[in-house]
């Protein structure tokens, strides 16, 4: 899935060698009169560099101060984790481009398939973890909102590892899955429709989370002590909706490309979209540096963590 094999995910048949830059920039060429847009490869490491420092700074802080190891922090973790692995296979991607430059590498041997079926797996593990850690945070906003009597009951510390291994689990065997079997439409369909379940998700979350709270807030008003709680966990939901917005805006273009590729690569208006591969993969980059500063700006409990990391002395701070 090079910034550079845009066809890389949808494999034919049959392919063996991972089709170069020249043909595929020649295929568009002769099709679409729009012109490739290509971001520099500084471009990638530095916004994949930060992207990666800014999520660890976000497991540090969680380890680090007991007060943060609740589930709804393991939850994040395992999203800042997602976005870890998209930025490094980015990272890791670009390496792998510049060495076949200057010829260490070639594009069509055995070692660099298998190195490019990693590099794949790395990406939709990726996409997976993200999309099924935001469902986890969904999940346990609701619980937190609707049933906050039962809650320590209902999401124990236990229970979400557990959710979380078998999270992982199942991401990853699905991402070799997806990864060895890519050249099947039957692979390429259920990956890709994750994505208008998301957007069918957001709208019910939307719709069922706050007219429900609507009638639960009038049942809990005399209760002076629960409408402060219940003020805490609506701004949880909304910064759970802000999630999921700048995820799907991040990944929605690269997984359309994913589409077009695989269902009308021959369309010129297809091949014309598809020129601005290169800002796609940019955007993905850009999810994992924008989910740390939402964090850092709708948390005050990440907000006093991290003040305590970089201005208070490590003698002094108390965790």
């Amino acid at each position: 899935m090079s910034t550079e094999r845009p066809y890389n995910l949808i494999k034919h048949p049959g392919q063996t060698s991972i089709p170069s830059l020249e043909n595929i920039s020649n295929f568009s060429l002769n099709i679409t009169d729009c012109t490739q847009v290509v971001v520099p490869e500084e471009v990638f490491f530095t916004v994949a560099a930060a992207g990666i420092l800014e999520n660890l700074l976000i497991l540090i802080a969680v380890v680090r101060n007991k007060n943060l190891h609740l589930p709804m922090y393991f939850f994040i973790c395992s999203l800042a984790i997602s976005d870890m692995l998209g930025s490094l296979y980015k990272t890791l991607e670009n390496i792998f481009i510049i060495l076949c430059k200057m010829g260490y590498l070639t594009r069509h041997g055995d070692f660099e398939k298998k190195l490019d079926d990693a590099m794949d797996s790395m990406f939709i593990l990726s996409l997976l973890g993200s999309i099924f850690s935001l469902l986890a945070i969904a999940a346990d906003r609701y619980i937190t909102i609707f049933y906050a009597l039962r809650y320590h009951n209902i999401m124990t510390l236990r229970r979400a590892l557990v959710i979380l291994a078998i999270i992982w689990a199942f991401c990853a065997g699905s991402s070799v899955a997806i990864a060895l079997f890519s050249y099947e439409a039957a692979t390429v369909i259920p990956f890709t429709i994750l994505f208008p379940l998301m957007m069918f998700f957001i709208l019910c979350l939307y719709i069922h989370m706050f007219l429900l709270a609507r009638s639960h807030a009038k049942k809990i008003a005399s209760l002076p002590s629960s409408t402060v709680h219940h003020r805490t966990n609506m701004k949880g939901a909304i910064t759970l909706t802000i999630f999921l917005g700048v995820f799907l805006c991040c990944w929605a273009p690269f997984v359309l490309h994913i589409l077009l590729a695989r269902f009308c690569p021959h369309n010129p208006y297809c091949a014309c979209y598809m020129s601005i591969f290169h800002v796609n993969g940019t955007l993905i980059m850009c999810n994992a540096i924008i989910n740390p500063m939402i964090f850092a700006f709708r948390s005050p409990e990440l907000r006093s963590t991290f003040k305590k990391m970089f201005c208070c002395p490590r003698s002094s701070c108390n965790w």
